[in-house]
């Protein structure tokens, strides 16, 4: 009995190691069993795979992408990106990426609407203080003299109206003093009573006058005039007054100094009104019309001031090539003096546009990019043409249509990426339409594949050598001729014409090429829509239209419109 168990223990080892090994196969064969395609561990469904650099290559195994070389990238039911939520990758540009919510929450991406309505911009210009015109007096003397006296007063001092600011001595007033003080006593003698005296008075009065005009002709001053009809009495200190209360801008007078007829003795300002002069290019003087309201600023006081634009026509400044605008304003305390610098805003209401957030648009210098939202977190790079800034929005003037939504924020991570994404395939340089099919097309990829043409002194880039040849058999019929001209095709008149209509020529209504409506048949190329059938020459032009009709409609009446 003992030697039978001594041989059973070996069995009992090798037994349980087969159970063991037999187990684990079991087990593996079960993993590989349970994993099948389109399944994943943890759980999701996989719908297929696609190239990361190029979303139109689909794959129904894992592997390797063909152009890049890169892992494809499985494409979850519940990620929201499939063909049946309504986005096909193989319709959007190149340089169009996907994001997921979580990579655009940890981005921060915000997305914003493109509106077109009317804005309220700013125009805002550098403005130079400077004297009224019509309030500057220059006192100029009258005869030649000698400056006998000076008050207290010197180049910046405010002065009131009739204030003696020096006095001179001239031989000729003396002469032309004495016949108005004798005027002035025959004329007191005569009023008495009778009509001789009354005839006498008539006689005299026009003499004063002439008497009176000749005093001030020489530069003698009405107050002091006065003081002489009232003290009977010849003086030699001639008064030099001021005509108004203003600020002495120049003062040129000493005691002692002799001075010629014609010299500029003093020149006082009145800056209780003051203007603005403000230089404006060519295309902003239509916001300056006469009357408008505008605000000067002084920044180093913080005051805000209330001014007009003056009636007078700008003035052109050869040297600088700009308009010299004028502002008019009052000054109150005197707070602006002549040749002070301060800012100047004028609101302009503005006719509606198209605006974005100026931080949604990045400017490289070449050109200008936008990121549009094309649904399921696709983000397409589109080209823009810029116009003016109104604050911190931006006018589009061409690239994008109100209603579509943009980044706004997070887009410069997001042009990092669609940059990487060109490189790892190999498109570099600016995209072109190939004008046979309508595909975008990379200069430098048509270049080194030698798929360019040039027409009419236009470079022209192709997908493919057979769009390239087809231009090159007939590129009257891919290209549309300049506003105003006519192709050598039409140039026969519209007998020509017309024949082309009958065969059934329908224009393709989103790339705008003409197309024939038996080829277009034959190729599948035509959608229905309201009762109407719309051809077109390639499977892209049909897909985009088929997508939005509603939007190739309005452009093709817009263009009619304009037309």
């Amino acid at each position: 009995m003992p030697r039978l168990a001594e041989i059973w223990k070996p069995s009992y080892a090798i037994f349980f190691l087969l159970i063991v090994v037999g187990s684990f196969l079991a087990g593996a064969w079960y993993s590989k069993r349970g994993a099948r395609p389109g399944s994943a561990p943890s759980g999701r469904r996989i719908l297929y795979y696609i190239d990361p650099m190029h979303p139109a290559y689909k794959s129904d195994k894992p592997g390797i992408a063909p152009d890049c070389g890169m892992q494809l990238e499985p494409v979850y039911a519940d990620s929201g990106t499939s063909d049946a939520e309504g986005t096909d990758p193989s319709s959007l540009p190149p340089g169009t990426i996907h994001l997921g919510p979580d990579k655009q929450q940890i981005i921060g991406v915000q997305l914003g609407q493109v509106e077109k309505s009317p804005g309220t911009r700013m125009v805002r210009l550098l403005g130079r203080v400077a004297a009224d015109e019509t309030r500057v007096y220059r006192l100029n003397a009258a005869i030649d003299g000698w400056i006998r006296e000076t008050f207290d007063n010197s180049t910046g001092s405010l002065v009131k109206k009739d204030e003696v600011l020096a006095s001179f001595y001239s031989p000729e007033f003396i002469p032309a003093e004495q016949p108005y003080l004798y005027a002035l006593v025959s004329l007191n003698a005569s009023q008495e009573t009778g009509k001789e005296a009354f005839d006498k008075i008539a006689r005299t009065k026009p003499t004063l006058q002439l008497y009176l005009a000749n005093l001030r002709n020489l530069g003698m001053s009405e107050s002091q005039i006065q003081e002489i009809t009232r003290t009977r009495q010849l003086t030699q200190n001639i008064w030099i007054t001021s005509p108004a209360m203003g600020f002495i801008l120049v003062r040129n007078v000493s005691v002692g100094q002799r001075f010629e007829k014609g010299t500029e003795i003093y020149r006082i300002a009145d800056l209780s009104q003051v203007w603005i002069l403000a230089d404006i290019f060519e295309n902003e003087a239509q916001y300056f019309r006469p009357g408008a309201s505008a605000r000067v600023i002084l920044p180093s006081l913080g005051k805000v001031f209330q001014a007009k634009v003056s009636s007078v026509l700008p003035q052109f400044d050869p040297n600088s090539r700009t308009l010299k605008m004028r502002l008019e304003m009052d000054n109150p305390d005197y707070t602006l003096r002549p040749d002070m610098f301060v800012d100047v805003e004028l609101p302009v209401r503005l006719p509606p546009a198209i605006t974005v957030p100026a931080d949604a648009v990045l400017d490289s210098g070449l050109k200008k990019t936008v990121f549009v939202e094309r649904g399921n977190g696709y983000f397409e790079p589109r080209r823009v043409e810029t116009g003016s800034r109104y604050g911190d929005r931006v006018e589009i003037l061409r690239g994008l249509e109100p209603g579509e939504r943009i980044v706004i924020s997070g887009n410069f991570l997001i042009d990092s990426e669609s940059r990487m994404k060109l490189a790892a395939a190999g498109l570099y340089g600016d995209l072109n339409k190939d004008p046979v099919c309508g595909m975008d097309v990379t200069e430098g990829k048509a270049k080194a594949a030698g798929r360019t043409r040039e027409y009419h002194g236009k470079t022209y880039y192709f997908c493919s050598d057979h769009c390239r040849e087809q231009f090159r058999n007939d590129p009257e019929r891919y290209v549309k001729p300049p506003a105003g001209t006519s192709s050598p095709s039409s140039a026969a008149g519209n007998q020509k014409e017309q024949p082309k209509q009958e065969a059934g020529a329908h224009q393709d209504p989103v790339c705008g090429m003409d197309v024939e409506a038996h080829e277009a048949k034959a190729a599948g190329l035509k959608s229905e829509y309201r009762g109407k059938t719309y051809y077109f020459c390639s499977e892209h032009c049909k897909q985009d239209f088929d997508k939005n009709q509603e939007r190739y409609l309005r452009q093709g009446a817009a263009e009619r419109a304009h037309d």
